[in-house]
């Protein structure tokens, strides 16, 4: 039965993250923790590998199609992979309550980047500034590690703002990114933490299977009614969380 209800949530996420094109991961976290009672660290771990994963994936179908900025991409991943790495192992000194607090917060502050929505940044097509894609990439990166979400919320407007790049060409290099520093993120993890192989594979699967579902439905529904909409579910258990936590 649990593994049933990892499936079905995995697939929903997996969903979200096709019709929005990021934002489905921070679903993983909670999913793992309060649906399927896993253990907070335990949980980041398994999240940081099933959102490398899926965004692997994604990121294959976008390379295909031109739409990934390999050397900016490159570099910014370089960079969030010390980070997440860093992040990973650093989390073994904050207990789990310390980390589902983060979680939250970050969730809050991803609802508020959503309701303003990706299509409103402009590219000023400058060069890349290499110096400050490290220094983000590092930032964003360490947090990754920390709380395992892919960050995407971060990233892409990093790539827009910093690195020049497209708002197509930041969404295709920013599953680069992701995967890259995701992967990095576990294996910090990795060192002190389990992780139920069965679940990760089931979620992976489900989640990859979800995503081209929702990358098929997100030409017939409107992009900001479902941005805005899933910006205050995400609010709201963001709100849960730290109200679960806190009090």
């Amino acid at each position: 039965m649990a593994l049933f209800i990892a499936a079905l949530s995995a697939l929903v996420i997996g969903i979200t993250l096709g019709l929005l094109g990021g934002g489905g991961s921070i679903l993983t976290v909670p999913v793992l923790t309060y649906i399927l009672d896993v253990e907070a660290k335990e949980a980041i771990a398994t999240s940081l590998l099933v959102v490398g994963a899926t965004a692997a994936f994604a990121a294959w179908s976008h390379a295909k199609a031109g739409n990934v900025r390999w050397k900016v991409a490159m570099v910014f991943a370089g960079a969030g992979t010390v980070g997440a790495f860093l992040g990973g192992r650093v989390a073994a000194y904050f207990s789990g309550t310390v980390l589902l607090v983060l979680f939250a917060a970050m969730m809050v502050v991803t609802a508020v980047f959503m309701f303003k929505g990706r299509g409103e940044m402009e590219s000023g097509g400058q060069e890349p500034k290499l110096a400050l894609i490290l220094a983000e990439g590092l930032a964003v990166g360490l947090f990754t590690g920390l709380v395992g979400a892919g960050g995407g919320f971060l990233v892409v407007p990093a790539l827009v703002l910093l690195g020049g790049l497209s708002m197509k060409e930041a969404v295709g290099s920013s599953l680069v990114v992701i995967a890259i520093k995701s992967i990095g993120g576990f294996v910090g993890y990795a060192s002190h933490v389990s992780i139920d192989w069965t679940l990760a594979l089931v979620f992976i699967v489900a989640a990859i299977i979800g995503a081209q579902v929702g990358t098929r439905l997100s030409h017939r529904v409107p992009a900001a009614m479902l941005r805005r909409g899933f910006a205050g579910f995400v609010l709201l258990m963001g709100v849960f969380m730290l109200g679960k936590e806190l009090l």
